[in-house]
């Protein structure tokens, strides 16, 4: 895929679920030789279970030339996104950001944010939050590239995997103010 290709964000239909699987497990695939298998597993199944979750607010894709390369979830706190609401969690959190190999490189991860920060703008939010792990090292370079910042008070381990978190500053930031 070139990178002059344009980069079109919606909200998921139904019929879309299956795109959204492939693109997922596609995305995350790579975790698949970094987790031990009975990890793997368990991050492969939650990945799954998360897709059809009633907690969801909402589901963005990612279409280029009419083809879905990514996708994200968000949730409207970290009690419908993790069942924690012992996070304090009480504004947006965008989850399973995934974008397919081959159209990496292309904006896609960073529209879907934008589209997931400008909506979450909409319905009164003043921060959008997300959580990661260093696993995902290209991942976290982005967030802080986009203007994401730390929130130490928002972390948890996952076994021994320390999950960092991350959050966007909505009225401040420059990702909004470049559309």
């Amino acid at each position: 895929m070139a990178s002059t290709k344009e980069v079109k964000i919606r909200e998921a239909s139904l019929s879309d679920r299956d795109a959204v699987v492939r693109v997922l497990l596609d995305a995350y695939r790579q975790y698949e030789q970094t987790l031990d298998a009975e990890r793997w597993e368990q991050y492969r199944n939650g990945i799954l279970q998360a897709i059809d979750a009633p907690t969801t607010r909402d589901r963005l894709v990612a279409e280029v030339d009419g083809q879905i390369v990514g996708s994200v979830f968000i949730y409207d706190s970290s009690e419908s996104a993790y069942g924690a609401p012992q996070l304090a969690i009480h504004n947006p959190i965008i989850r399973l950001l995934g974008v397919t190999r081959e159209a990496r490189g292309l904006g896609v991860a960073t529209e879907l944010i934008r589209e997931s920060a400008k909506r979450s703008l909409e319905w009164g939010a003043d921060t959008l939050h997300l959580h990661t792990s260093d696993m995902m090292d290209s991942a976290v370079r982005l967030y802080e590239r986009l203007g994401f910042e730390r929130a130490h008070d928002k972390e948890f381990f996952n076994g021994d995997i320390l999950v960092k978190s991350y959050k966007l500053r909505l009225k401040e930031t420059a990702l909004l103010q470049a559309h």
